[in-house]
Order: structure tokens, then C-alpha cells, then sequence
């Protein structure tokens, strides 16, 4: 029986586009499911130059892939994939990979590192982005793990992923959790994004009393700008979407305002603190998903905590234009946060990040492609040890001239009463640290006031402490 090039588990909407995608560049793949209809659609879907087998059993599927076997893993995060990988392993012999395609929680994927390397299994934790369409067709694809086992999988992986002038959007990003943590970071970043595309829409909505239809022309002429990204792509597109249920109307307007979440934004701001990377966006943007969930106390507070926003006069183009430059200002510190907090992570884990590569992957096939990660690569070209964004010359200079947009903005949504975390967020954010003095020293005091914490001096070396009360 022929010898297959790569194995799934896994054949839901993900783990069948990206074995499809796979035999559409010339692989022999193979797919496990323990749902026979799952393992008989997958070769259904084939074309006839495809070659690809589907099964139930994780005997014949190990048995039909050539050594060293390449498996990827698409299944929920947590117990599954050590389901997985226990029913697998009776099976496995020492030099085979076992790669793990899910959002899983980096400290699980250096624990199964551990655990698979003493039987001699090279284990990789890969996150992959861009949903069922970049799957089927060009996903952006994050892989770390053991770096000669990589070059197994090189070959089909960049075959499939997403190109960008002539570039694939995947690379071996590191040792250990590297790729599960860069994905954590790309998910955090969306959720940021996601919310300051929300804020803008709800100032000019509600605050403004903007139509749907101008919304939806202004996403659409900044998504043909410098702005161009795949979050306001899509949401120009949602503003164009009829219900059809009702007929009456955007099918937007009738979505619930309560927000889901699957917990990569919460762990990217729970790790980031962990290892003191200051991500107040990311932060803003987990929390107003929470908030949206006490929907019935929302409906009571505005009933009682009113607030009457001053009539004005506002020209729509005007106000359209702050907005744009708000927007560019807040999407780059959000990114500049992001990778922050990956240049401090790489030093912490020992992850051996080129940041370089990570914006150069995302540029295409992910859902936080955008324009400017172009720029973000050649600021890491030129300074591979760039430890901020917001200190590239060039990216500086733009914040620089966006930064009156954004306060603006800023005061826009407190005269108007509407709720704008992450906009807020980022200004603080690039006040804080441009600030060559902060008033942490006033918090130092206080500490070593009521807790004898002690503090440093500006004029002389050591630590010292004040009796204050004396």
C-alpha cells in the first residue's frame, strides 16, 4: 500500500481544508476521525489527482504514513489532545512528529515537549490562522518545537501556506511552545483590533448618528488606504449584509451585543503580566468582552446612570477624517504592545524569536493581516534587537503626526458618553512611554510608607527607607 506524506486527527472544517489543501499541491495525505461519516466525506471531497484516505482506526492510519511519520493534531484544546496523543502513541516510533494545530495553552505544549521527547517523538505546537477559507487556500501558520525535525515538515507547510510576494507565510519560530505562544499574542492583538473597530463604529453610530451605509463607505475607503487589513475588509462586508429573517434592515442590528470568547485574549493579558509586558490594549479589549456579558445590569444602569452629550453640529467628513488617523494611531500601538510582549516572552522562554519573521508571516492568510505589518518587518530589518515599535524612526514620526487625531477622539468619546477602552488605552499607552518621568515615584513612597518596601534615589546608589511619621 502506498506510503502517505502527512496525517490529520481531526477531520472537521479545519483539519479536511488544510488535508485538501495539501493534496491540491501534489501531497499524499491520510485523515483519522473517530465519526466514519467525517473519515468517508474527507475522500468524497477528493478530485481525482488527489490521493488521500480516510479512516477510523489510528492503527492503519499510523501505518499507512512514511517514516518518519508527520501527524497533525486538530482537535479542541486540553484533555482531547492528550487523548489524542495517548491513542496514538502505542503506534509511534522514536523520531516521528506529532504536531498539535490547535490554540493550545503554551505551558500544556512544554509539558507534551517533555513528555514525547523521552520516547523520542519530536512534539510541535503550531498555531494556524486565516479560519476554513485560509486553510482550504493559504492559512498563516506559526510552528515551534525542535528545529532539524522541522525541516520534515517544511516542504508541505510552506506549499500550503499563504504566499506574500512570492514569500510563504510560515517559518520555524522557535524551541518549545514558541508557535503556540506567537499565535496566543496574534490572538490577543485581534481581539484589540476587533474592539477598536467596534469603538469607532459605536462613536460615529451612536454618537454621531452616522448611517449604516456611511459606516459602511468609510471601513471600505480606509480598507482601500494605509489602513488596509483583513478585520476592517470584513467588517465593511458585515455592513452590507441584509437580514434575512426580518427583511428589514442590517442582519448587524439584530445581533446580541453579548460577546463569546474562547480564552486567548485572557491568557495573552494573564501571561503578559507575568512577565511584566504592559499590554493595557489587549488588557481593554478582554474586558469589554466581559462587561458585554452582564447584559441585564446594563440594561438597568442606563435607566438610572444617564448622561446628556451636548448638542453640536459635526461635519461627517471632518469628523470621518480624526477617525482615520485615530484608527492608524491606536492600530499601531496595539501591534507595538503585541510585539513587545513577544521580544520579552522570547527572552523569558528562551524562544529565539525573530520578529522579523513573525511580521513578515503575518502579512498573508491571517486574521490580523493588515498593510503596516510591512512596515513593522523592515523596522526589524533594520534593528533585529528593536525592543518597541514605537522607537522605529519612521513608525515614531507617524504617531507623532496622528497623535492629535487620536486625543481628539479621545475627547470625542467622553462628550458623547460611549465607551472606548482600547482607543483610551493606546493613548495612554504612548503618553506612559514616551514619559522619561512618571509619578511611580509618589506609588514608592506610598509603599514605603505603609509597608517599609523601601526605594531607590535619583542622586546617590542603594536602597532606602524613611521613617515617615517622625
Amino acid at each position: 500500500m502506498k506510503e502517505f506524506d502527512f496525517g490529520m486527527v481531526g477531520l472537521g472544517v479545519m483539519g479536511r481544508n488544510l488535508l485538501l489543501n495539501m493534496a491540491d499541491h501534489g501531497f499524499s495525505v491520510a485523515g483519522l476521525d473517530l465519526d466514519p461519516e467525517k473519515a468517508a466525506s474527507l475522500e468524497k471531497e477528493a478530485s481525482e489527482e488527489h490521493t488521500i484516505k480516510g479512516t477510523t482506526s489510528a492503527q492503519e492510519f499510523v501505518s499507512l504514513l512514511q517514516k518518519p511519520r508527520a501527524i497533525m493534531l486538530l482537535v479542541p484544546a486540553g484533555k482531547p489532545v492528550d487523548a489524542v496523543i495517548n491513542s496514538l502513541l502505542p503506534y509511534l516510533e522514536e523520531g516521528d512528529i506529532v504536531v498539535d494545530g490547535g490554540n493550545s495553552y503554551f505551558p500544556d505544549t512544554n509539558r507534551r515537549v517533555e513528555e514525547l521527547d523521552a520516547k523520542g517523538i519530536h512534539f510541535f505546537g503550531m498555531g494556524i490562522s486565516g479560519g476554513e477559507k485560509g486553510a482550504r487556500f493559504g492559512p498563516s501558520m506559526m510552528p515551534g518545537g525542535n528545529e532539524s525535525a522541522y525541516e520534515r515538515l517544511r516542504p508541505i507547510f510552506e506549499a500550503i501556506a499563504a504566499k506574500v510576494n512570492g514569500e510563504p507565510c510560515v517559518t520555524y519560530l522557535g524551541s518549545g511552545s514558541a508557535g503556540n505562544y506567537v499565535k496566543m499574542v496574534h490572538n490577543g492583538i485581534e481581539y484589540a483590533i476587533m474592539e477598536l473597530i467596534a469603538e469607532m463604529y459605536d462613536l460615529l453610530k451612536r454618537g454621531y448618528g452616522v448611517s449604516d451605509a456611511k459606516i459602511q463607505q468609510l471601513f471600505e475607503d480606509w480598507n482601500n488606504s494605509e489602513l488596509a487589513s483583513f478585520l476592517l475588509e470584513i467588517t465593511a462586508d458585515i455592513l452590507k449584509k441584509e437580514d434575512e429573517v426580518t427583511g428589514k434592515g442590517l442582519l448587524l442590528n439584530y445581533i446580541s451585543d453579548t460577546a463569546k470568547a474562547k480564552g486567548t485574549g485572557k491568557w495573552t493579558s494573564q501571561n503578559a503580566m507575568d512577565i511584566q509586558a504592559p499590554v493595557p490594549a489587549i488588557d481593554a479589549a478582554v474586558q469589554m468582552r466581559d462587561i458585554s456579558k452582564y447584559k441585564e445590569e446594563r440594561v438597568k444602569a442606563a435607566k438610572s446612570l444617564t448622561w446628556e452629550a451636548p448638542a453640536e453640529d459635526t461635519d461627517v467628513d471632518t469628523l470621518a477624517a480624526t477617525l482615520k488617523d485615530a484608527f492608524y494611531f491606536s492600530m499601531i500601538n496595539i501591534y507595538a504592545q503585541g510585539m513587545a510582549q513577544l521580544t520579552i516572552a522570547s527572552k523569558e522562554y528562551n524562544y529565539g524569536l525573530n520578529l522579523e519573521e513573525v511580521a513578515k508571516i503575518w502579512r498573508g492568510g491571517c486574521i490580523i493581516r493588515a498593510a503596516c505589518l510591512e512596515d513593522f518587518r523592515k523596522a526589524y530589518q533594520k534593528d533585529q534587537h528593536l525592543p518597541n515599535l514605537l522607537l522605529d524612526e519612521t513608525l515614531g514620526a507617524s504617531l507623532v503626526a496622528t497623535q492629535t487625531a487620536a486625543r481628539n477622539a479621545v475627547k470625542m468619546t467622553v462628550d458623547k458618553g460611549i465607551p472606548a477602552s482600547v482607543l483610551m488605552s493606546a493613548v495612554a499607552y504612548f503618553d506612559s512611554y514616551r514619559s522619561e518621568i512618571l509619578p511611580t515615584n509618589l506609588i514608592q513612597a506610598q509603599r514605603d510608607f505603609f509597608g517599609a518596601h523601601k526605594y531607590e534615589r535619583t542622586d546617590k546608589e542603594g536602597i532606602f527607607h524613611t521613617e515617615w511619621n517622625s
